[in-house]
């Protein structure tokens, strides 16, 4: 019998997943190690503090608070990483082609519905348009120069206006000029738009949308991020 040529890939274990962290955000904050051994220390030094003002100072309770101390720095440490490398995740994909389909399709939440692939795209030039729709309405996304994004942006208005009659639409311009959105806070931006609409009228614009929406298959779709690449794992 003709041996197998390939296997199930195996998962990550947590400790696995937690040093691909460590590594993904270390490379864009070198500082990192230096900061979680001080919180690591910091929490044995307040535990050992404790022990003596709540303790009395004897060996047992030293050894119990240090511990607990020890637990929250570790705990710290992690959060610390964990912030940080979704900052990180921002600094490396800032600028790339596709970074606003990816955020939009993975930091959006439940409430928002969106894809990563653009509802409107240049091939020449790659600036894209994207779409997501929640109780905040309609909201379109640009991504690259304003000037050559204008067309783009007004066809997929007049597309959503025709179907979404009354729903609010905001067009947000993802970028570092004026007015622009930075990656970094688009989800955020977005996230505080006022609920203007309900869920079953949310449900409604959203099969409305898409049963005009022009299919997209022929082409060319932004390559220019892999989220598996640029996104560290998480750990479960």
């Amino acid at each position: 019998m003709a041996k197998r040529s390939s296997e199930p890939e195996k998962r990550q274990g947590f400790f696995s997943q937690m040093r691909s962290l460590f590594r993904f955000t270390r490379d864009v904050y070198g500082w990192l190690p230096w900061a979680q051994i001080a919180i690591l220390i910091a929490g044995v030094l307040i535990g050992l503090i404790l022990g003596f003002l709540i303790g009395g100072g004897t060996v047992l309770s030293l050894v119990l608070w240090g511990i607990t101390g020890l637990m929250l720095g570790i705990l710290g440490a992690m959060i610390l990483m964990t912030r940080l490398s979704t900052k990180a995740m921002y600094q490396k994909i800032d600028g790339m082609p596709g970074a606003t389909g990816h955020v939009l399709s993975t930091s959006l939440g439940r409430r928002w519905q969106a894809s990563d692939t653009p509802v409107g795209i240049n091939p020449k030039t790659q600036e894209a348009v994207y779409r997501t729709i929640g109780r905040g309405g309609i909201v379109i996304v640009g991504e690259g120069t304003r000037g050559r994004l204008t067309r783009l942006i007004n066809d997929e208005r007049q597309k959503s206006q025709r179907v979404a009659h009354g729903v609010p639409i905001t067009v947000l311009y993802v970028g570092h000029g004026e007015d622009d959105i930075a990656i970094a806070d688009l989800a955020k931006t977005i996230k505080k738009l006022p609920k203007t609409i309900d869920k079953a009228t949310m449900a409604t614009v959203i099969r409305r949308v898409e049963s005009v929406s022009q299919s997209l298959t022929s082409l060319p779709i932004p390559k220019g991020i892999d989220p598996n690449r640029v996104r560290a794992q998480r750990p479960r």
